[in-house]
């Protein structure tokens, strides 16, 4: 049994109590967090370990609902052709890199980004990973890289036709082998069937895919109406909208995720609330691409579990959060928009599509995982229940991440990452993702 004190700090529970506890103690016992008491209250002799965190914050980890590891080797390159529109940016850019990944560039950029979140206090990711041309095999190099690293994650392939039935048939194997050999006991790794999005999925493989799930008691885990051409190449072709698409194969439901959702209508937004499909919002991601933003208070209005991912732009869930807010309130022409509904898909639902996966996350509650972040925060104002989220969006955006708990393990301690050397990791990673840009 191992046993961690974090001594004399101001507990943010979050969650259901959503507490701020000045002067506690939060006590860890192997991966859960045992008990939370006012310092000096309890005889803390002989544990394992003790950190003091007096004037430092202490909250639940980020969780980032949508994500692409594989996209940190695109930091920085320049061998690629101007996009007009979305879909070539994917042809020009994200094919490109995807299809020419190897199973070291997917470890490699696994590890990179995984390390990237720990240090913003990132400690359960939800990924979609693609590649194409060696893609067999992958989800175990990315299961292999969240070990070693100490992070929760719930990861899929991403399905598509785009290269062909053969390849399409390859992601679903690879899908559905990686599930069959999870483990249900274990709390750290989850899985989904990845999709890539409408346009690139066949009536076939779609309804595939949806078998699949029906018989693993999985969920999906797909790009939905992120551009306006999705929309339109599924009217075009199946003569319906991209969402009820999915929901005649069976895609959607309680264990689903849609990222963006950026061109869906009233109607669809009536099939995600009914079949109680969660949705990933990607504002800096969208606004980069200049495909749009989505409503995020008409999808709340439809009482649809709307989180926050971050689609690879950054491994910041503060910095997404920032800029949702602000987006939110520009294209609505409302500078009171947005506020209320950003921060509680990130501090809330969250949480809530995670736990649709793992359990006991993303609250600091006696009995739950011990994910936990402290983060170096000083404040000119007064912190209470009240002015929490003032702090978050205002002041703790700008604050270092200290040290970064998961499943009751420092993974991060003093801003230095415990478990592999950061230093050769990246070293690694620029050897190979130079290779990489070669190939491009």
């Amino acid at each position: 049994m191992s046993q961690l004190l974090i001594k004399n700090a101001t507990v943010v529970t979050l969650g259901a109590s959503n507490k701020i506890l000045f002067h506690h103690d939060l006590l860890i016992e192997n991966d859960l967090i045992k008990d939370i008491y006012p310092t000096g209250s309890k005889n803390d002799l002989f544990l394992t370990k003790t950190i003091d965190a007096e004037n430092k914050i202490v909250m639940p980890g980020f969780i980032n609902v949508h994500t692409h590891f594989y996209s940190a080797f695109a930091r920085g390159i320049s061998k690629i052709s101007p996009a007009k529109n979305f879909n070539e940016i994917l042809s020009n850019l994200w094919w490109k890199l995807d299809s020419s990944l190897t199973l070291e560039d997917t470890k490699l950029s696994a590890m990179t980004s995984i390390i990237d979140g720990i240090k913003k206090g990132t400690t359960t990711v939800i990924d979609h990973h693609a590649s194409p041309m060696e893609l067999s095999g992958s989800l175990d190099e990315i299961k292999k890289a969240c070990q070693n690293l100490g992070i929760r994650a719930c990861l899929c392939y991403e399905v598509s036709n785009r290269s062909g039935d053969v390849i399409a048939q390859l992601g679903l194997e690879e899908n559905k082998n990686f599930l069959e050999s999870l483990d249900p006991q274990d709390k750290m790794i989850k899985g989904l069937m990845g999709l890539h999005a409408s346009f690139t999925l066949s009536d076939e493989t779609l309804k595939k895919a949806g078998e699949i799930t029906k018989a693993l008691k999985v969920g999906c885990h797909i790009h939905t109406a992120e551009a306006k051409s999705d929309q339109e190449h599924a009217q075009k072709n199946y003569r319906m909208r991209v969402v009820e698409r999915l929901e005649k194969f069976n895609i959607l439901g309680n264990k689903t995720i849609c990222a963006h959702c950026t061109h869906i209508n009233d109607e669809e937004m009536k099939i995600l609330k009914d079949t109680d499909t969660a949705v990933a919002l990607n504002h800096q991601s969208n606004m980069n691409n200049a495909v749009g933003i989505s409503d995020i208070k008409k999808m709340m209005d439809y009482d649809i579990l709307v989180g926050l991912g971050t689609d690879a732009m950054t491994a910041d869930m503060l910095e997404e959060l920032r800029a949702s807010i602000w987006i939110q309130r520009l294209t609505s022409d409302n500078p009171t928009a947005g506020f209320m509904e950003c921060t509680k898909a990130l501090v809330n639902n969250n949480a809530h599509i995670a736990n649709r996966y793992f359990a006991n996350i993303g609250e600091i509650k006696k009995g739950y995982q011990a994910d936990v972040i402290i983060l170096d925060y000083s404040s000119p104002t007064s912190l209470n229940k009240d002015s929490f989220l003032g702090h978050l969006v205002f002041g703790l955006c700008n604050a270092l991440v200290e040290t970064t708990i998961v499943a009751g393990k420092i993974v991060m301690e003093k801003r230095k990452i415990l478990l592999v050397d950061e230093l050769t990791v990246f070293s690694e990673a620029q050897i190979v993702s130079k290779k990489l840009w070669d190939r491009l």
